[in-house]
């Protein structure tokens, strides 16, 4: 919305009635008004009380700034009539009588109008925000459950640690919720092509896939250990004395007859809390962690991305696109002047033109008209049609003229070929180096190259996604079946390790066995039950 050079009162809108210091959105100049309320609160964080119309106007963007001082008066005028300001008389440049009859004011931001302009601050932010996967604070939520689980092994929590730890920890979860809730929408979005254009999407979409990759992985890691923290804290029920700890810390200031009720209240604020924790990183009673469930959103994303990539790139190379034909042909029937036109349209579309050896002349459609035939007659005991003999020698169709060279694509099939048995080839080698002779330690792995570290993260991945509360031991299949492997976790509190070319991988040391199952060997079973 532009502002004119007219003052704000030159041209008065209708006066809105009810709105109180929300007034100023319902008439016209909005972006005037609300830029010189956010004048008045930008002077206040710099401890300025009072401003004159003349360090307003100075003051307001250029894109909004009238060109004349008497626009900016009757802006603050109005602003003081809904609430929004409050003028005082200005005394302070009176230098003779004459000046106090001259109308002179300096103007102050009201509650009213500080409160309004905040909630529409708020409001904006909201609806531009687009939130991030933070990867970071999954890194924070470890370390919180780590400090909570040193803590729950004294005999007496320090409530302040306790409280402090578990208000850390609530923060860095609601931001991570908030933000991948946000995110995910903003995505879906982008992947529909709403409130972005083609050649930001294009240039962007690159980055875009590397960051849902990178969070991916350290979801996958990560979520597993935090779950592994979290059942730990719910053992023997040591995580309900801290937060009965954190709810005492937070009634400390309540009055005497309301401490019992107000320790109570908070107690449940917290442990609700801390089942929301547990539900987004843990699956029970056959319902999906919310991390799971982000997992596949973020893995569902990136082939949705990749389709519309392609989808943009057909168009831009000319290929038909028959959405936007149909989308064309819509807009012309409905621009058609009358029935006729559409079923001529219709018949030219879709080419439904009658047989050309079954035409009807004026002798046919008085015969019908003498003796009608009803639609249900069967074609066999209809009167026969009669076929123009020449159609044997003149209905078929060849094409004359040189025929079309045959193209050679015998050296394209043998390029793709060596594609596919390069990348077969480096399937198989990477198998081969997962592959362990009987039941080993995560740490005994060694170093991986990269095709092999990827496989691993991906069979890691499905193995720590069907992992349950209580369990100790699970099994999982590689999507395609081809391989399988069987985790089961250890005690004695080790941490393996493993070495790639691009750095080293860390994690809770588990006992692993992964079986190549297109070899036609049976997996032996050398883990616990579930």
């Amino acid at each position: 919305m532009t502002v004119t050079a007219s003052t704000a009162s030159a041209v008065p809108g209708p006066e809105p009635v009810g709105f109180g210091p929300f007034a100023h959105l319902t008439v016209p100049n909005t972006p005037l008004y609300r830029g010189v309320i956010r004048v008045f609160l930008v002077a206040k964080e710099r401890f300025a009380v009072h401003l004159r119309p003349e360090d307003v106007h100075a003051a307001l963007p250029a894109d909004i700034r009238p060109p004349e001082p008497e626009a900016v008066v009757g802006a603050l005028d109005k602003l003081v009539g809904w609430g929004n300001l409050r003028a005082d008389p200005d005394t302070a440049r009176v230098t003779a009588v004459e000046d106090f009859y001259r109308k002179r004011f300096i103007y102050q931001l009201t509650r009213e109008g500080e409160a309004a302009e905040e909630a529409l601050s708020a409001y904006d932010e909201a609806l531009g925000r687009r939130g991030a996967l933070q990867a970071v604070a999954l890194h924070d939520i470890v370390t919180q459950l780590r400090a909570l689980l040193v803590l729950a092994a004294e005999d007496e929590p320090d409530p302040a640690k306790a409280h402090l730890a578990l208000d850390t920890l609530a923060s860095r979860f609601a931001a991570l919720a908030d933000n991948a809730r946000a995110f995910m929408g903003s995505l879906q979005r982008t992947i529909d092509l709403h409130d972005v254009e083609e050649e930001v999407f294009l240039a962007y979409k690159d980055r875009l896939i590397q960051y849902l990759e990178r969070f991916i992985q350290d979801l996958i890691t990560l979520g597993g250990r935090i779950a592994r923290l979290i059942l730990e804290l719910e053992e023997d029920g040591r995580a309900e004395p801290l937060l009965r700890a954190a709810a005492g810390r937070e009634a400390a200031d309540a009055a005497p007859e309301e401490a019992e009720r107000a320790a109570d209240e908070a107690f449940e604020r917290w442990a609700a809390r801390w089942a929301g924790l547990g539900a987004w990183f843990i699956s029970r009673d056959g319902r999906e962690s919310q991390a799971r469930l982000l997992r596949g959103r973020a893995l569902g994303a990136i082939p949705q991305l990749l389709a519309v990539v392609r989808a943009l790139n057909e168009r831009r190379s000319g290929r038909s696109d028959r959405s936007a034909d149909f989308r064309t042909l819509a807009r012309w029937f409905a621009e058609a002047p009358d029935d006729d036109a559409r079923h001529r349209l219709w018949r030219a579309a879709f080419g439904l033109y009658p047989a050309r050896h079954l035409t009807v002349d004026a002798d046919t459609l008085a015969a019908r008209a003498a003796r009608p035939v009803p639609a249900a007659t069967p074609w066999a005991e209809a009167e026969p049609l009669r076929i123009s003999p020449q159609l044997r020698r003149t209905g078929s169709y060849e094409r004359r003229g040189k025929p079309r060279k045959v193209e050679d694509r015998e050296q394209r099939r043998r390029a793709l070929a060596e594609t596919a048995a390069k990348q077969a080839a480096e399937t198989a080698a990477a198998r081969a180096r997962l592959v362990t002779d009987g039941v080993t330690r995560l740490s005994g792995l060694g170093e991986l190259d990269p095709a092999s570290f990827g496989l691993f993260l991906q069979l890691l991945g499905d193995a720590l996604a069907t992992w349950r509360p209580g369990m100790r031991h699970t099994v999982a299949t590689s999507n395609d079946g081809s391989m399988e492997i069987r985790l089961t976790a250890v005690t004695d509190g080790t941490t393996a390790e493993i070495r790639t070319p691009g750095g080293v991988f860390s994690g809770p040391d588990h006992l692993v066995e992964i079986v190549d199952l297109t070899d036609g060997d049976e997996p032996t079973d050398g883990g616990p039950d579930r």
